[in-house]
């Protein structure tokens, strides 16, 4: 009897590759964090919380989008429009 490893790597979806890609954007770019305070004068203000929501899941689309290589082709077809 075999007894499957669930540590054990193996073949990846795109939708985890997609999260992993997701998680590495945000954090470099501070997407869906609120505004540090700062003192002075501070032209932004914080997004709301449905606001970062949604720039997430936006988010989370473009890079399942780019693993699943359909970005590549989004891009092209938007050139030959142009």
């Amino acid at each position: 009897m075999d007894i499957l490893n669930p540590a054990a790597p193996g073949p990846r979806r795109n939708e985890d590759i997609a999260l992993d890609l997701l998680k590495f954007v945000a954090g470099t770019a501070g997407v869906g964090r609120p505004a540090a305070p700062s003192t002075g004068f501070s032209g932004a203000t914080a997004p709301k919380p449905e606001e970062q929501i949604t720039q997430l899941l936006e988010l989370y689309a473009r890079c399942l989008r780019v693993v699943e290589g359909k970005a590549a082709e989004t891009a092209a077809e938007k050139e030959a429009a142009q």
